[in-house]
């Protein structure tokens, strides 16, 4: 009679325990949901897509606004494709630990033993270099941004191969996209695979990713959003597929949790090959930069590690929030340029991580 009572005991208990964290996680999506909507006033954001995870598993994903004003079509985050801009960067170096994985690259090797056509500099650099924004590579000029002409990656390369760097490899800290388009170059030159298939092999299908894809700039993609510089004014057309390595993919939020799972619990690249991505590169002084390969690296208030991207592109604005030690993957899409993602991300980072 003891045993059943302290059994049930116990069993209620439990109970009490499941409800209080379900409370918990409710009272918590209520407040996120509250500053969502106030964000997306404030910013005057056409639409935005939200998902959260925490060990694992969907605690709350929810779209607003949204993807295209006229006809009005609702955000729905497990099929509104976004431009995710340079969270793009996140994918291209999770594709890069795989190749590392299989000892195809080497990150300390020159990128001249893998493109040894490409223009001679001053200085040699290598593919750690390139991938940590430390190799002097410039960013886009002017319209170089927003170009409207379909090129493929080799082409890409022409816009700044021949131009000097910047200064000497790993003394500063500059971020670029074309230091990505070169990667990108380097990764299918070294594989011996076109870059969109190889990332597909490599990560999108092993972790079923199916609604990420090339923004190809000459083919109707279903559930596409529109993309918009105002909230009522549609951005010009770009052509992203040469630069889709830096910030050519698009993408759901739900698709994109799960490149932050595979972050926290790596299930098909190798732990030592994760922790070449998420450890911050030095500059020659011995200063930290904050970034590894495709993730910023910072710490929370408490002290624990958090791995992020954030992205602006021609109508998108988004932001990808890793956090390790809680378990916690954050995604924030929206389909306008300019919008201050950073700021929901911080919201939401103090309503979640503990």
């Amino acid at each position: 009679m003891k045993r059943i009572i302290a059994s049930l005991i116990l069993l209620l208990t439990s109970i009490g325990f499941s409800q209080n964290i379900d409370n918990s996680i409710d009272s918590k999506i209520k407040t996120a949901r509250k500053q969502a909507k106030k964000f997306l006033r404030k910013q005057r954001v056409p639409g935005m897509s939200i998902s959260i995870s925490q060990k694992d598993e969907l605690i709350w994903s929810e779209g607003f606004g949204h993807a295209k004003r006229k006809p009005k079509v609702k955000i729905n985050p497990n099929k509104t494709l976004f431009r995710i801009a340079s969270i793009s960067k996140s994918i291209t170096a999770v594709t890069l630990a795989k190749l590392l994985d299989d000892n195809i690259i080497n990150l300390d090797e020159s990128i001249y033993t893998y493109l040894p056509d490409f223009p001679k500099k001053t200085y040699d650099f290598t593919v750690r270099e390139l991938g940590g924004h430390l190799a002097g590579v410039r960013h886009y000029k002017g319209s170089e941004y927003s170009l409207n002409k379909k090129m493929q990656i080799t082409e890409g390369l022409d816009l700044f191969k021949n131009d000097p760097l910047l200064f000497e490899p790993s003394t500063q800290f500059f971020y670029n996209s074309f230091g990505y388009v070169l990667l990108s170059a380097i990764m299918q030159k070294a594989s011996k695979i076109g870059f969109n298939t190889l990332v597909n092999n490599s990560i999108l299908k092993p972790l079923q990713m199916t609604n990420t894809l090339l923004d190809a700039s000459d083919i109707n993609i279903p559930n596409k959003t529109h993309f918009y510089r105002g909230k009522h004014i549609l951005s010009n057309s770009v052509a992203n597929e040469y630069k889709v390595a830096a910030g050519g993919f698009l993408s759901t939020s739900e698709d994109l949790i799960k490149i932050g799972q595979e972050i926290i619990s790596p299930q098909f690249i190798s732990k030592a090959s994760l922790s070449q991505l998420i450890t911050s590169q030095k500059l020659k002084s011995g200063n930290n930069t904050g970034y590894g390969i495709g993730f910023s690296v910072e710490y929370t208030k408490n002290n624990t590690p958090k791995y992020y991207h954030t992205g602006g592109g021609v109508g998108a604005s988004t932001i990808l929030l890793i956090y390790p030690k809680e378990a916690i993957v954050i995604c924030i899409l929206t389909n306008k340029s300019g919008v201050e993602t950073h700021k929901i991300g911080k919201t939401l980072e103090s309503i979640f991580v503990e």
